[in-house]
């Protein structure tokens, strides 16, 4: 994709986005998004996008890390509860309650009963939130081992860029099979009518950018109607003299 396309299709979306999150806000509507794929897909990248268009003040981003040694002791979704988005507001999960189904299972820290019961607790989770009229929108960018070492050597080499890079993201890539095939089994496991899963082609920046706001608004405006909000007549009368005069 081209720059000038490029700019000009992600304005567009941005612009989308931001009507979109004034409806939420005046309708008082309630939406998550869920940012899943391997180190260096671009998640980072796409919340920028989004975070350069929105209020940041109805607009929340959680950063899922490991649970605290609180939240060790508690029901393995109970952290995820808790920053569920109030009315009007839309949060994003950079990473999610999806790690039982990935990093967990990959590295051990679940044991396989846990991991495999945990497909059926996150979809009763999810259909607990959609039942409360929560909107749900799974993202799942995708991108090869190729790619993600040209991009792990870019940051290496970009002494801005460098901070990102961990001893985790390199024990990851060791077990690159592993986690695709978690991946595969999450989808398959956790893709059904009301939360579907949008796999994105990462492996360009600028189209998954472009696609990833696309999906995210459309699934998020589905069902929801622009919101036109009447003016306070003191505001009205207040404009109408300064014409007057």
């Amino acid at each position: 994709m081209d720059r000038e396309k490029y700019d000009r299709e992600l304005k567009a979306a941005q612009n989308s986005l931001a009507d979109l999150q004034r409806d939420y806000i005046l309708g008082g509507h309630r939406g998550i998004i869920v940012l899943e794929g391997a180190d260096a897909a671009g998640k980072g990248g796409l919340i920028r996008r989004i975070a350069w268009t929105v209020d940041p003040r109805t607009m929340k981003v959680w950063p899922i890390s490991a649970p605290s040694a609180r939240e060790s002791r508690q029901h393995w979704l109970q952290r995820f509860w808790e920053k569920m988005p109030e009315t009007g507001q839309i949060a994003i999960f950079d990473r999610s309650w999806y790690g039982r189904v990935l990093v967990e299972r990959v590295e051990g820290y679940a044991s396989e009963e846990e991991w495999m019961r945990a497909y059926r607790e996150i979809r009763e989770f999810e259909q607990q939130l959609l039942a409360e009229k929560f909107r749900i929108v799974k993202l799942c960018l995708q991108i090869t081992k190729e790619t993600q070492i040209e991009r792990f050597r870019e940051r290496f080499e970009n002494p801005q860029k460098r901070w990102k890079l961990t001893a985790e993201d390199i024990r990851n890539r060791e077990k690159w099979d592993d986690y695709q095939v978690a991946f595969d089994d999450m989808i398959r496991e956790t893709d059904y009518d009301g939360a579907p899963w949008h796999r994105i082609d990462a492996n360009s920046k600028k189209s998954s950018r472009i696609e990833g706001l696309k999906s995210i608004v459309k699934t998020l405006r589905k069902d929801i109607k622009p919101v036109t909000r009447d003016l306070p007549p003191e505001v009205s009368a207040f404009f109408a003299g300064l014409s007057s005069t």
